[in-house]
């Protein structure tokens, strides 16, 4: 199930990025969709487990912070590429 939660984070961020500057809402609302099947990975990973509670929240607060990542990260870039020509 680790391995579910880690590609539907990077689906999540790879469609983010492509929705926002390619202004498509279908994309948007397909990331969206891999990160609240990612949350409901985690929160199957925390109930269902053998992990000590410590290792589940580790996983559950990490995919709470999945949410910031894309938006952060695609930001930081737009910054940094200001005034330049495509």
């Amino acid at each position: 199930m680790m391995g579910l939660l880690v590609a539907a984070g990077g689906a999540w961020s790879l469609l983010y990025c492509l929705g926002k500057t390619r202004a498509r809402s279908d994309l948007m609302h397909a990331a969206l969709g891999c990160y609240a099947i990612a949350l409901g990975l985690a929160i199957a990973i925390a109930i269902d487990s053998p992990l000590s509670i410590g290792w589940k929240l580790l996983i559950l607060v990490s995919a709470l912070a999945y949410a910031g990542i894309p938006p952060m990260t695609l930001r930081y870039l737009q910054r940094t590429h200001e005034g330049e020509e495509a």
